[in-house]
């Protein structure tokens, strides 16, 4: 196998900008499609230090457009939509089997 397959099959990587300019790396988990609209489910790409916690620290962002169409990632600010969605990636971790 070469290298370049080898990345073919890795989960994609996005690289969110914050308020500060800084570049974070995440991994794409899934995307989720909720009441005509789209969530991803990310996780922060860092060094895997931490092997004494098996909790994934898991990041639901809402895909959001502005007036020409480009796409943003946006945190869930309705608490009602925050729990349909993080209901929603509940049922798909205990089906998918994550």
């Amino acid at each position: 196998m070469s290298h370049e397959e080898f990345f073919e099959e890795e989960i994609p990587v996005l690289v969110l900008v914050d308020e500060e300019g800084v570049e974070h790396e995440f991994e794409l988990l899934a995307e989720l499609e909720i009441d005509d609209a789209t969530y991803r489910v990310l996780v922060p790409l860092l060094a895997e230090e931490d092997e004494e916690s098996d909790e994934l620290e898991v990041i639901i962002l809402k895909v959001v457009y502005d007036e020409e169409g480009n796409e943003f990632l946006s945190d869930i600010e309705d608490d009602e939509e925050w729990e349909k969605v993080a209901d929603a990636w509940q049922e798909l971790m205990e089906s998918e089997e994550f």
